[in-house]
């Protein structure tokens, strides 16, 4: 039987070793096109957490540089057990991609509104009558994940792929923004041309609580400029305790989320450069590169996902096999990064222009 300490210390050091996997990828984001890269990644496997997401890029591009699979891009990945779910088994030989899985334990209380009430209970503990209780995560642990490329069994059904023309929106997505701007107690106004908005593709404007595009360019670019100006209206509000006064940031920020939401209607968005990442991390102060990156692309990939959520539309895969179900829920919940914060700065209507980045 295997003595805990030394269990406990292949742990760590598994988890030291996929920290540093995660760096490597994380610091290797230097320009706009890997950026862009990793964001339409992230957008194809958003039910992981950015971070796992990036730990699966980077495995796989090196299980394909060794000739482990045959496609450069992972389709569906799922643990040994989700897999047998649906009837496939992992191939002899192939060696899964390790991830973060959440570790979670319960607490409970009798004055939830207390935070210092809160006790964790035992693995076989009752709560006490008139407690209520809570399942929350307190680590994480190495786990694995196969593509489907590295898996034999019954086949997989494949949802039909979105579709879209040239310079056409897909489909209901326009509507389906609106909708959740709209929700948010904003109006939306499409103007003719740039000159309405000071040059802008859109403009968001807090304290009028408005939400203008541009209607002289194509709709693709109609519909990724109000997902941007959503972003906007979710993350950069002053109302907003989490948001960033930061412009470039904020701009990343808003132009990833549209980005990511682009991307999961498989919209090109290869024409637009995102603004260098080491440019716009190394302006914030007391923050390597680094921990910025991972700060946002958290925030952006949740925010993403919680857009797409509430859309009805024709989207790309999420990541998980189809037929696949789970006893936990799909979006992993991680560490809260601590929040990138700056002095507030006056309240001012936002533009988003597609000229280079402000920085």
């Amino acid at each position: 039987m295997l003595d805990p300490s030394a269990a406990h210390s292949a742990r760590d050091a598994k988890l030291a070793g996929l920290h540093d996997q995660l760096v490597d990828a994380v610091e290797g984001l230097v320009s706009g096109d890997d950026w862009r890269r990793a964001l339409e990644f992230a957008a194809r496997f958003r039910s992981r957490s950015f971070n796992n997401t990036l730990l699966i890029w980077v495995q796989h591009t090196a299980a394909y540089t060794a000739g482990r699979v045959p496609e450069p891009m992972p389709s569906y990945v799922a643990g040994f057990k989700q897999w047998q779910q649906l009837n496939r088994s992992v191939l002899k030989g192939q060696t899964g991609y390790m991830i973060q899985a959440p570790v979670t334990a319960r607490f409970a209380t009798a004055t939830p509104q207390n935070a210092d009430t809160w006790r964790r209970l035992g693995r076989m503990e009752k709560p006490r009558p008139g407690e209520v209780v809570q399942s929350r995560m307190i680590a994480v642990k190495p786990a694995y994940v196969w593509d489907l490329s590295q898996t034999g069994g019954d086949p997989v059904p494949e949802r039909p792929p979105a579709r879209l023309l040239e310079g056409a929106a897909p489909a209901g997505l326009w509507d389906g923004l609106v909708t959740q701007i709209q929700d948010r107690g904003f109006t939306i106004q499409r103007v003719p041309n740039e000159q309405v908005i000071h040059g802008a593709n859109g403009l968001t404007d807090y304290t009028a609580r408005t939400v203008a595009v541009r209607t002289n360019m194509d709709e693709a670019a109609q519909v990724k400029t109000l997902a941007h100006e959503l972003a906007h209206v979710m993350l950069h509000g002053p109302d907003n305790p989490d948001a960033v006064a930061h412009r470039g940031i904020g701009e990343v920020e808003a132009e990833s989320v549209a980005l990511m939401v682009g991307a999961a209607h498989n919209l090109d968005t290869s024409g637009y450069t995102i603004p260098y990442v080491a440019s716009w991390a190394s302006a914030v102060d007391a923050k390597t590169a680094t921990e910025v990156v991972q700060a946002t692309g958290e925030r952006v990939r949740a925010t993403a996902g919680a857009i797409l959520d509430k859309l009805t539309t024709a989207q790309a895969s999420t990541g998980d096999p189809p037929g696949l179900t789970r006893e936990t829920p799909a979006i992993e919940q991680t560490p809260r990064a601590p929040a990138l914060r700056h002095p507030r700065v006056p309240t001012q209507p936002h533009t988003a222009t597609a000229a280079a980045p402000r920085l």
